[in-house]
């Protein structure tokens, strides 16, 4: 059988560990796929640079040239960023070579391009590794639940920065301490901003939303907050009430207005499945009308798990290349509009440090009633300085939340607003 010729764009972590799968499995994955899959070349910027277990002679810095090859069948992008990757996938697509991608960051800006470009030159494009690692998240969206209404998707999608959280909850760290010590065991880069702002998550979120709602979501779409902000008062006061802090990537369908797709530190009980995800680890939950909910869990980065994802997409593809089949192809057909952070419906949990007097709470209450905020819980604690009122709001609009807190800042019963975190799930 004619093998599937392979042409590898990017050679870094995660691309040494898929030649290395390639060569190691090279007799179970023609077995898996009715063909041999062999590599064509791979492009890099410095081919002197050493990389153990890469044959040399295929090497190329000419990528394009690669891409395009007439001999190569299947590219495969672990390059990173928006470009080269954007014109070397898009050079590949438009001479109908198939193309396999971990690229979230060009997924999220501007993956319609790319999706159309292989809709109108019949190749696939593939990208489980995009999302979670070596979850498989993105295909059962895509696949199995194709059949079915999705209503939310809720879930950890970065592993430094439910790495850090964790640290600050189950051993007290300060934010700084943490980042440091995951900078140290290589769950951070040395300038963390896309993890720790939630721009990482942000992208995932906006791939995830494009596919269970079947709407173009770019992560200029995605709300997004970073744990920056994140203090030892507000994981304390998610003790207090048997929470944890965790960064989620949310994605909601309202029937009547649109889908809300957001990434921010909240808490979330800790009974809840994703209340016991731990250090660097993924897990995202799928909620659907016929199916229920589902989970999906596991490791979220690493050059192994991501190669992993990305060698399952080369099966597939390869798969569909022997055949003369194809994948099934990206649909945005519902075009929902995208809610804006202040339509998003939200709850609060509030912990205010107030003056101890008589009347406060009913002062405080007022506030909250004024921007039509209901409570569905308080609870007052300590005395004289020490005094503080902590409030649960039920659900209500994003924007009204935010202007009761602002209020509250300058209200002269309110000393501090000492720790303002959104609440999953119910406390």
């Amino acid at each position: 059988m004619k093998p599937v010729r392979v042409a590898l764009l990017g050679c870094g972590v995660v691309g040494t560990e898929i030649v290395r799968l390639l060569h190691e499995q090279s007799d179970d994955l023609a077995a898996r796929v009715g063909a041999p899959v062999e590599l064509a070349g791979i492009a890099v910027r410095r081919p002197d640079r050493v990389r153990s277990g890469v044959p040399r002679e295929l090497l190329t810095t000419d990528a394009m040239g690669l891409a395009t090859r007439a001999d190569v069948d299947l590219v495969v992008e672990v390059i990173g960023g928006i470009e080269p990757a954007r014109s070397l996938i898009l050079g590949a697509l438009k001479t109908g070579k198939s193309v396999v991608s971990a690229n979230k960051a060009l997924l999220a800006e501007d993956g319609e391009t790319l999706f159309a470009a292989a809709r109108e030159f019949g190749a696939d494009l593939y990208y489980e590794a995009s999302v979670a690692g070596a979850i498989p998240l993105l295909r059962p969206l895509r696949e199995s639940l194709v059949g079915d209404r999705i209503h939310r998707v809720l879930g950890i999608v970065n592993g430094t920065t439910n790495y850090i959280l964790d640290q600050m909850d189950t051993h007290g760290a300060g934010f700084a301490e943490a980042l440091e010590e995951a900078q140290e065991l290589g769950y951070a880069e040395a300038d963390p901003t896309a993890d720790v702002e939630a721009f990482d998550a942000a992208a995932k979120a906006a791939i995830l939303a494009r596919l269970a709602f079947h709407t173009p979501v770019t992560a200029a779409d995605v709300y997004r907050e970073g744990i920056t902000e994140v203090t030892a008062q507000d994981v304390a006061g998610a003790k207090a009430v048997d929470c944890v802090v965790k960064l989620l990537a949310i994605c909601e369908r309202s029937e009547d207005r649109g889908v809300s797709v957001r990434v921010y530190p909240a808490m979330i009980p800790r009974s809840h499945p994703l209340g016991s995800v731990h250090g660097a680890f993924n897990a995202v939950f799928v909620e659907a009308e016929s199916a229920g909910s589902l989970m999906f869990y596991g490791a979220g980065a690493g050059g192994a798990p991501t190669a992993s994802a990305v060698l399952g997409d080369i099966v597939a593809v390869s798969r569909n290349l022997v055949s003369g089949a194809s994948g099934p192809a990206e649909t945005s057909y519902a075009a929902l509009p995208v809610l804006p952070m202040g339509e998003t419906v939200t709850r609060y949990h509030v912990q205010l440090d107030v003056a101890d007097q008589a009347g406060v709470l009913a002062q405080v209450a007022e506030e909250f009633a004024k921007n039509d905020v209901s409570i569905q819980a308080v609870r007052q604690q300590g005395h004289g300085d020490d005094a503080q009122l902590v409030i649960v709001t039920h659900r209500a609009f994003d924007r009204a939340l935010a202007a009761t807190v602002e209020s509250l800042r300058s209200h002269p019963s309110v000393r501090e607003v000492a720790s303002v975190m959104r609440v999953e799930g119910d406390l």
